[in-house]
């Protein structure tokens, strides 16, 4: 007769219990972490409201050279300001848009940049191996932040300017045909150039680099290209900054090679587009 076999105390491996897979992380909580993460910042407080101050402070500048220049034109010319609209123009400047172009590409620069300086993205990626995701969270929060920085300075731009104006009769409101378009394309101009900075600083993934390129992508170009020459017009009005030049009320002038509005808005949605997939896609097969 064969005696039983004697038994045998489980061994460690044999205790432990398999454990569960780590469940993924919810799109939703990297979203709160890079809002956490960006809120966190000191300098991102002071960065929307020093940028705010000199976007609002260039337009309010040139509506109070109105105000206070304007017993020097003729009645002809008073009267043409007020028939043409033209306090529009001082709604927001060309001169508020770059200002506002240059702070919000090197916030949205910094964002991915200031991960890369300090090592945080390892950190970061390590955390949550699915890279496409956190830049996505990324993105999101950074354009919701700058669309809401934006329409706040537009909207403070237009009110301000208007006021002013209207100290001498020439201020319009928000229901003159073209005003809200204006306040619209100014306000998107910020998440615009925040993503486009965004996708410089994924690729180039240096400070000094992003910020030059900043420059040359956001502010250089459309200086150099305009309207002289067709080739130069059509390079122009793929730009953002040509794109919201369109986009504002231009009054009667006429331009050598006009284009649409519907053509200005989507080259606005373009950039955006094109910007956050390069910002997510470029970091999926490359080192940190």
């Amino acid at each position: 007769m064969t005696a039983p076999a004697p038994h045998r105390a489980p061994t460690g491996a044999s205790r432990r219990a398999p454990q569960p897979p780590e469940p993924r992380a919810r799109f939703g909580d990297l979203v709160a972490a890079e809002w956490l993460k960006l809120r966190s910042l000191r300098s991102t407080g002071w960065s929307l409201l020093l940028s705010a101050l000199a976007v609002v402070a260039f337009n309010a500048g040139t509506a109070y050279d109105h105000y206070r220049y304007w017993q020097e034109f003729d009645a002809v010319h008073q009267a043409d300001f007020v028939r043409s609209k033209m306090g529009l123009w001082d709604a927001f400047t060309g001169n508020g848009a770059m200002v506002l172009m240059l702070c919000a590409g090197a916030m949205g620069a910094v964002a991915v940049v200031g991960e890369y300086s300090s090592g945080m993205i390892r950190t970061t990626f390590a955390a949550v191996p699915a890279r496409r995701s956190v830049m996505a969270a990324k993105v999101l929060v950074v354009a919701a932040v700058l669309a809401l920085f934006g329409a706040v300075v537009a909207g403070t731009s237009f009110w301000l300017t208007q006021a002013v104006l209207a100290g001498r009769g020439a201020g319009v409101s928000i229901g003159e045909p073209g005003a809200v378009r204006l306040v619209a394309a100014s306000a998107l101009l910020a998440p615009v150039a925040g993503l486009v900075g965004m996708a410089i600083g994924t690729l180039l993934r240096h400070s000094a680099a992003t910020m030059v390129a900043n420059v040359v992508v956001l502010l250089l170009l459309p200086t150099v290209l305009g309207d002289e020459r067709r080739w130069s017009a059509v390079l122009a009005h793929s730009l953002p900054y040509h794109a919201w030049q369109r986009l504002v009320p231009a009054g009667p002038y006429e331009v050598a090679y006009p284009w649409s509005l519907s053509g200005a808005w989507l080259v606005y949605g373009s950039w955006a587009v094109a910007a956050a997939v390069v910002t997510v896609t470029a970091v999926h097969r490359r080192d940190q």
